[in-house]
């Protein structure tokens, strides 16, 4: 989990050095909300009204070629706290998430953007087969938390704005232990920003990104991955996973590129599907094939595609896997995973991973 957290911030920490160019606000903000039962299984926990509140840093990214073709996109960090909408099963959750907002408009007045955010966070009761029992949502105290929404910012002055936001909140611990329901909160936020700098600026041209052949300039890497699953029931062992993803990859476009993947995975949970059915390490090993969408932000991208098993012996999920995440990638070649595995809405485990990009050359990124 401290890898996540690592992972999360490094593109704030990418651009954090001092550039005049760049806007530095402060937000806080009010949120209220509701948990929204999803599984049958979670009627009887949706009992309070949630309230919860978020303090954000960060800034708006006007000093790098890549930031025109997102219309300048604000980045930074949120701390958040609330209760999860039943304190007595549930508990209180708090969480700190790095969080990237792309605008839709191009007015300096009134700012319309799409927010994903992703982070650590802690929640303050989990399940116990005794102490509390009625906790299907969360088994862990540490937890990954999500934010994904729309917000709305209208510059009364161009130093102070006035902020709201349409946005769902989740707390998972990806399937590492069982159960995980998870909580999702839909919430509808007001708030304020303040601008410590307002200047004028002017408009950055973006480097020319000319036409790629299809066929030419693909980047190889190799990824090693590691995680961990439990199987049901409750209480259950928890089993290592060990993957290996041999990948191709290229941008297309400023905003667009691919990436084609081999897949090999040993999940040890298999040995426990099933048990009456002999197994050996082979017979478990999974292969897929995998077609992904990247959205590159210079050395940073994510990812989202889908994948199907080539060889599945004992399909004890689905024929097809999801990912959805993130990557960063050095320029000496190193690259850091961060990537939800799943099977449609089911998670599977989460994907921490390294690997390694075979004379890799960045083809756009900002001076």
């Amino acid at each position: 989990m401290r890898f996540t957290l690592l992972f999360f911030f490094l593109p704030i920490l990418g651009y954090s050095q001092e550039n005049k160019v760049d806007d530095w606000f402060f937000s806080a903000k009010a949120k209220s909300g509701f948990l929204a039962a999803h599984h049958g299984t979670m009627g009887h926990l949706a009992k309070d009204r949630i309230f919860a509140g978020e303090l954000s840093f960060g800034k708006r990214i006007r000093s790098k070629n890549w930031s025109q073709e997102y219309r300048n996109p604000y980045i930074g960090g949120t701390l958040y706290g609330s209760n999860l909408g039943n304190r007595k099963i549930l508990g209180y959750g708090f969480g700190a998430y790095g969080f990237i907002e792309f605008p839709w408009t191009r007015s300096e007045k009134y700012v319309f953007t799409c927010k994903l955010g992703a982070g650590l966070g802690v929640i303050t009761k989990v399940y116990d087969p005794e102490k509390n029992p009625k906790d299907v949502a969360m088994s862990t105290y540490l937890n990954a938390i999500i934010c994904l929404g729309v917000t709305g910012r209208w510059y009364i002055r161009p130093e102070h704005a006035l902020i709201y936001s349409l946005d769902l909140t989740h707390f998972s611990n990806g399937a590492s232990k069982v159960p995980n329901l998870g909580v999702n909160m839909p919430f509808i936020g007001l708030g304020y920003a303040y601008t410590f700098k307002k200047e004028e600026h002017q408009s950055m041209i973006p480097e020319a990104f000319g036409h790629v052949p299809f066929f030419k300039s693909w980047n190889v890497s190799l990824v090693g991955i590691i995680s961990d699953k439990e199987n049901f029931p409750t209480g259950g062992k928890r089993y290592p996973v060990f993957a290996l993803s041999a990948m191709l990859h290229k941008q297309f476009k400023p905003k667009a590129g691919m990436e084609i993947a081999l897949d090999i995975i040993s999940k040890q949970a298999i040995m426990g599907y099933r048990e009456y059915i002999p197994k050996t390490q082979w017979s478990i090993l999974q292969i897929g094939g995998f077609l992904g969408y990247n959205i590159p932000l210079d050395k940073f991208r994510f990812v989202i595609g889908m994948g199907a098993y080539i060889k599945d012996r004992y399909n004890p999920d689905d024929l097809f896997y999801h990912r959805v995440g993130m990557r960063y990638q050095f320029r000496n070649g190193l690259l850091l995973n961060l990537v939800l595995k799943s099977n449609w809405a089911k998670a599977d485990y989460i994907e921490y991973g390294a690997g390694y990009t075979f004379n890799y050359k960045s083809r756009y990124h900002a001076k």
